[in-house]
């Protein structure tokens, strides 16, 4: 069995959407003993922003008239796709930046909705995903900036209603308590959104395991 795992964070240290993450994988692995986990990390391996406008270009010009960049660019596409058509569950892990996804996996979205398999097909139809969201503040119901965040909405739409797999979305808010002095009031609701971040991650990485192999 194959858990294909990307993450987005810009940080190689301290990444609060990697600690998450991390607690998801370990219980799959737990069910999964020995089994294969392929990662793709956009925050730090970026891809290239100009292979979306390539790809999508070369799909309007004959193969043979191609150039060397079209050529790669739907070649990178492909890629994409292939790693989650390959793998048996998902795991994303993605935090809120400026109040959307970073660049990094806007990127990956437009580069993966390039490749024919994709496009307005929900090619991961069924398939397990977990997506572990961090955000920095809180956005929630009754607080300053409750609808701000424009990240989590748009990627159920993406992941769930366009790429049709099976999604699961855990969730924790106020990472920057501890960081931002500003937020120092909010250190105990703080450590109990962590505490229920780490329990929903606890859970569904063992559903993420529990669940049989599909051909």
């Amino acid at each position: 069995m194959t858990l294909f795992r990307l993450d987005a964070s810009i940080r190689t240290h301290g990444s609060a959407s990697r600690e998450i993450a991390d607690i998801v994988e370990q219980e799959w692995r737990d069910s999964h003993p020995g089994d294969t986990v392929e990662r793709r990390h956009i925050g730090v391996d970026t891809l290239p922003a100009e292979a979306w406008a390539a790809a999508v270009t070369a799909g309007a010009t004959p193969a043979e008239e191609r150039t060397e960049e079209q050529r790669d660019a739907v070649a990178l596409a492909a890629t994409l796709v292939d790693e989650l058509v390959a793998a048996d569950a998902i795991l994303f892990a993605v935090p809120l930046y400026n109040y959307g996804v970073s660049q990094h996996f806007k990127t990956y979205v437009d580069l993966i909705l390039a490749d024919p398999r994709a496009n307005g097909v929900p090619f991961l139809a069924g398939k397990p995903a977990v997506l572990a969201m961090v955000r920095g503040g809180a956005y929630g119901a009754g607080t300053p900036r409750e609808g701000w965040d424009h990240a989590t909405p748009y990627l159920r739409r993406i992941v769930a209603d366009c790429w049709g797999a099976d999604l699961t979305v855990i969730e924790r808010e106020f990472t920057l308590v501890g960081v931002n002095p500003a937020l120092d009031a909010f250190t105990d609701q703080a450590a109990d959104l962590h505490a229920e971040a780490v329990r929903a991650a606890r859970e569904a990485g063992r559903a993420l395991g529990a669940l049989p192999v599909t051909a």
